[in-house]
């Protein structure tokens, strides 16, 4: 049995030292012919690997694709020179650290292909650098950009730093314009899809092939890649529960997996978050306090074409980083007078458990409260003590620090008490419909649990309950939905106070 390539993004060693790979090459393929592209995946998606493909066909190690697709479809007498740079290492704190990193890229550029580079300017090297190749073997220039926009995710949090950075790399890869003449390839990579304006000036001719159908599958595992490449190990699991957890990224085209996931799941045999626990989205929880999101929301998010598109240091939308950074993807797409909108919704159980779960460190850093008020809540639901769980709420939301209601009146809004329960509920794993349609209004939140359903209508009050909530689902028989399919149906109405940011009253029914 093959190895398992965990975090391996060097081609040639993933085909030389017996590791699994997944044929991608006949993407490779398509940009044989050349230009300007762009594309946009999340973290520890393959990016990295695959441009280390594309380099070393274009260098024409066709001993590398033996039994590949590539192989007896590439023309093998044609060799490139290929600059290939990377911002992944290391983190950018500075613009002074960016500077250097781009120097030492310059020192490996001279080193591999024995020139010396004179200009002073970064502009000037690289433009110096493409020139000098294409001189020395005669043949137009491949120039692959791994991780462009790290530089400026690295201080994202730190918007001056973050433009700094941003002025430093557009002049960098304003030098792209400036060469054409001398270029084959340009393909760029990054979790990010920044503006043209602000970062790629000039540069027209990119083509943003980020959720384009003919490349959705360019990263990440589709089924039958999964099942055929991967088929001894796969039939240790159960494959409904492997796809429940890892697959459902989509950029147009088939759904795939995450391969990080996937391959450390085959590594360590348990499901887990693997890939969630290589990044916290923390940056993006502060966002959603500050713009008191609705964190139901994102089961089913609306959002414009150039909303989804760009982001800029000085506009950033939680919707558009969650998209970018793989916590949302591509639910369906609805065109309306040539007007595109895409319903966004969380991949799979993985990111709608772990981001959720996210969100409730954020609130409160006690992992033993976090974690035991999950575990509560569960225990509570299978022995049906439906009064317990009021007051499992009531200590819950009595732990949250005064500091986070700080300057943002969120005692007062409704979402933020739903968005908080609605977290407590998926980070325990139980599956939560917000919002949920019926024909007389909607539900805030119904929670579905082995044979029963859970209906929860939410009210924000000055001081004193008024008993709203639980007549409300009464009154517009919400419930109706659910009677004949489940054998027990709960009704609970949970009213918060602004004045205790608590629970003031916690109503139910059993029907």
């Amino acid at each position: 049995m093959k190895k398992l390539s965990i975090g391996i993004q060097s081609f040639e060693k993933m085909r030389t030292d017996n590791y699994t790979y997944v044929d991608k090459t006949p993407f490779v393929k398509k940009f044989e012919g050349g230009g300007y592209f762009f594309l946009s995946r999340p973290r520890r998606f393959g990016k990295s690997l695959f441009l280390d493909t594309l380099r070393q066909a274009f260098l024409g190690k066709r001993e590398l694709f033996e039994g590949l697709y590539l192989q007896d479809n590439w023309d093998w007498d044609k060799k490139y020179p290929v600059i290939s740079i990377s911002f992944g290492k290391g983190v950018h704190r500075t613009p002074e650290d960016l500077k250097l990193s781009i120097e030492e890229i310059f020192l490996d550029i001279q080193k591999e292909y024995q020139i010396t580079l004179s200009y002073p300017t970064f502009k000037g090297k690289f433009q110096e650098a493409i020139k000098t190749l294409y001189e020395k073997y005669q043949e137009k220039v491949v120039v692959l950009v791994d991780e462009y926009d790290k530089p400026i995710l690295d201080r994202i949090e730190e918007p001056e730093i973050a433009r700094e950075n941003r002025e430093i790399l557009k002049d960098f890869y304003s030098v792209l314009k400036d060469t054409d003449i001398y270029l084959k390839l340009v393909f760029l990579t990054g979790v990010s899809r920044f503006s043209k304006v602000s970062i790629f000036s000039g540069l027209n001719q990119l083509n943003d092939i980020t959720i384009d159908p003919e490349y959705a599958t360019i990263c990440g595992y589709t089924q039958w890649e999964l099942e055929s490449v991967f088929e001894d190990r796969l039939a240790a699991f159960d494959k409904e529960e492997v796809k429940n957890w890892y697959n459902g990224y989509n950029w147009l085209g088939e759904s795939v997996y995450n391969p990080f996931d996937i391959l450390l799941l085959f590594s360590k045999n348990i499901f887990r978050s693997y890939w969630f626990e290589t990044g916290t989205p923390t940056f993006l929880i502060k966002l959603f306090q500050r713009n008191k999101y609705y964190l139901p929301k994102l089961e089913e998010l609306k959002v414009g074409e150039e909303l989804l598109s760009n982001i800029d240091i000085d506009y950033i939308f939680p919707e558009n980083l969650l998209f970018q950074s793989g916590y949302l993807t591509i639910k369906d797409v609805i065109t309306i007078d040539n007007n595109r909108i895409y319903v966004l919704t969380y991949p799979n159980l993985e990111v709608r458990k772990s981001f959720t779960d996210a969100f409730l460190t954020y609130l409160t850093p006690d992992p033993v409260k976090k974690d035991g008020t999950k575990i509560d809540m569960l225990l509570s639901l299978r022995d049906g003590n439906i009064d317990k769980i009021k007051d499992i709420l009531y200590s819950f939301f009595a732990s949250i620090p005064s500091d986070w209601y700080r300057k943002n009146e969120l005692q007062d809004y409704e979402g933020y008490y739903a968005s908080v329960i609605y977290a407590l509920f998926n980070g325990a794993g139980l599956r939560t419909i917000a919002e949920d349609a019926t024909n007389t209004g909607r539900i805030d939140l119904t929670v579905l649990w082995e044979s029963n359903a859970y209906v929860v209508e939410f009210k924000v009050v000055e001081d004193k309950a008024d008993g709203n909530a639980l007549s409300q689902i009464k009154e517009k028989r919400y419930f109706e939905k659910y009677v004949n399919k489940y054998s027990s149906v709960y009704l609970i109405g949970i009213e918060f106070s602004k004045k205790d940011r608590n629970i003031v009253s916690f109503d139910w029914e059993r029907l």
